[in-house]
C-alpha cells in the first residue's frame, strides 16, 4: 500500500490529522490497532477547549457535540469556607470549555473520516517503522489473522506506547519520533524537512500539516 501520509493510531489527534489532511488534498491512511467497536465502547472523559470546539466546527464535525456537549462559562474553587468562581467566558474574552466525552469525539471523527472516504485499517498493530532517513518510510503491520503488511507514505505520524509505534529502542536510531500525549507528523527525510504550514490542537495533543 502507499500513501501520502501514514498514521498510527486513530485517536482524537491521529483522526483530526486526517481530516485537517484531507481538507488540503492530501491523502492518508490510519493504522488502528483495535477494532472499531472497542474504540467507541471504551468509555472516556473530556472537556475540551475552545480551540478544539473552533476545529472540530471547522472540519464539519461538529454538529452533535453543539447539541449534546454541555458548555462550561466557568469554575467554581472553594477555600476558606468560601466559593470563588473563575469566570473562563470573562477572563479570556468569550471563550469557554465544552464537556462531551472523548468517546463521543472518536465516534464523531470515525464516522467523518469513513464517510468522506478515509481509509482506516482497524484491527491493525503496527509492528515497525523503518526507512525512516529515506525518501519513503515504511509502516509494517500486522492483522489480527496474522497477515502482514507495508504502508510506505512520504511522512509518518503517531504516538508510542502500547497504542502506538513500538517503544524508542526497536525504531531506528535518528527515527524522528514523539511522545504519546503530542504525536505530529515527520518528515521522510532530515534533509527535505519543512517547517509546517499550519497546526492545530487538542488539550495534551498536536497535529501539524506537512
Amino acid at each position: 500500500m502507499r500513501t501520502q501520509v501514514g498514521i498510527v493510531g486513530a485517536g482524537p489527534a491521529g483522526l483530526l490529522l486526517s481530516l485537517m489532511l484531507q481538507r488540503h488534498g492530501i491523502d492518508s491512511v490510519i493504522v488502528e490497532a483495535r477494532e472499531r467497536d472497542a474504540i467507541e465502547a471504551t468509555i472516556r472523559a473530556g472537556i475540551l477547549e475552545q480551540s478544539t470546539v473552533d476545529l472540530m466546527t471547522e472540519l464539519g464535525v461538529a454538529d452533535r457535540l453543539k447539541r449534546e456537549g454541555v458548555v462550561h462559562h466557568g469554575t467554581i474553587l472553594r477555600y476558606g469556607g468560601r466559593n470563588h468562581r473563575i469566570d473562563f467566558e470573562g477572563l479570556t474574552g468569550g471563550r469557554v470549555a465544552t464537556l462531551y466525552p472523548q468517546h463521543e469525539v472518536l465516534k464523531d471523527l470515525i464516522a467523518a473520516r469513513l464517510d468522506r472516504g478515509g481509509q482506516i485499517l482497524f484491527g491493525t498493530k503496527v509492528s515497525e517503522v523503518a526507512e525512516v532517513e529515506s525518501a519513503q518510510p515504511v509502516i509494517r503491520y500486522a492483522k489480527a489473522d496474522g497477515t502482514a503488511g507495508e504502508l510506505r507514505c512520504m511522512w509518518w505520524s503517531g504516538p508510542m506506547g502500547p497504542m502506538g509505534l513500538p517503544d524508542p529502542p526497536s525504531l531506528p536510531t535518528g527515527a524522528r519520533i514523539t511522545c504519546a500525549s503530542t504525536p505530529s507528523v515527520g518528515s521522510a527525510s532530515s534533509a527535505r524537512r519543512r517547517p509546517p504550514r499550519k497546526s492545530s490542537s487538542m488539550p495534551g495533543m498536536s497535529a501539524a500539516l506537512p
